[in-house]
């Protein structure tokens, strides 16, 4: 009766929210007293989930899910889910958990719960502490089904080595054509950079840039800290960055370990969007703008004198630190 996981991967490489929420489960079966089987498809080195508690890895090989399909993924888990008689079965709060939880939790006839922050309190039931109103207060949640699927809200619990024995089994679970009903036909996606849903750190900026021509000091910054780059909604609205850059209430949620804005006022559309980032550092010349209010560090100046500084100093901490 353990505890099962999903650890998601891309390219055949285990993500790091994987190890997250594998670090997750091992804190639940810890408190159950059993054991953490995760569930991987396509993936190639499941080794390493060993460092994070897993004992034992259901390994799915099946090219017809090269492509992520809720349907299809929500039906290898279920299946997965049964054979391993888990109780509790944890998933990310990626863009696709967040359309495979729903679905998994229908052919479990489980109760789920998302965005949850921490370890379950067993001692009255099963309740659960979640963010919620866009990470602007949180609520406990008490769970009485039977099965439990729970979303981890990312970098919430962070990873935690706990190195065990690991066992590898291959699993073939038994798939029609009525689990592949929606045809992925592609997936686009950026090359050679760090994606914001994978970063530990984003550097994003607004308006205050300028233009569109001034963003090579942004992507230097990213470069030295191997951080992601994102923008205001503005910024993507009128063309000077891609949509799949724009971060807030309206775009991509942020819940990094580091998150720099610069340049960027602080609407409250853009504040929703970031609010679970562990650390705000604000650059603006403005010192009323609101997002200093949210922000842990915040810098009043002019971004193209501070930038390039950063950047500077940040070299040469590296350098003499490599």
């Amino acid at each position: 009766m353990s505890v099962l996981v999903y650890t998601e991967s891309e390219n055949a490489k285990l993500k790091k929210a994987a190890f997250e929420v594998a670090s997750y489960a091992k804190g639940i079966a810890d408190l159950m007293g059993t054991s953490v089987t995760a569930v991987t498809v396509n993936a190639e080195n499941v080794e390493e989930l060993k460092n994070y508690g897993v004992e034992k890895v259901l390994k799915v090989s099946n090219d017809k899910l090269s492509k992520f399909n809720a349907d299809a993924y929500a039906e290898v888990i279920t299946q997965a889910t049964k054979k391993e008689e888990a109780k509790v079965v944890v998933v990310s709060q990626s863009a696709n958990a967040k359309y495979l939880a729903p679905l998994l939790s229908v052919n479990l006839e489980a109760g789920y719960t998302s965005n949850v922050v921490s370890l379950p309190n067993l001692d009255e039931g099963f309740i659960v502490e979640r963010t919620a109103f866009t990470n602007k207060a949180f609520n406990m949640t008490s769970i009485s089904t039977d099965i439990k699927v729970l979303g981890l809200s990312s970098n919430s619990f962070g990873l935690k080595e706990n190195e065990v024995s690991i066992s590898e089994e291959d699993f073939s679970p038994e798939l029609s054509d009525n689990n592949f009903g929606i045809d992925v036909e592609s997936v686009d996606k950026n090359k050679d950079k760090v994606s914001i849903a994978d970063a530990e750190v984003v550097v994003s900026a607004g308006r205050g840039m300028k233009g569109p021509e001034n963003w090579e000091m942004i992507e230097e910054l990213a470069d030295v800290l191997n951080a992601a780059t994102a923008c205001s909604k503005p910024v993507s609205d009128m063309g000077w960055r891609p949509h799949s850059e724009h971060v807030g209430q309206t775009g991509k949620p942020v819940a990094t370990n580091l998150y720099i804005a610069i340049g960027i006022s602080g609407a409250i559309q853009h504040l929703a969007g970031i609010s679970a980032s562990k650390n705000k550092v604000v650059i603006n010349t403005d010192p009323e703008a609101p997002f200093f209010k949210a922000a842990d560090y915040g810098i009043v100046g002019d971004a193209f004198e501070v930038v390039p500084e950063l950047i500077e100093k940040l070299k040469e901490f590296k350098a003499n630190n490599s």
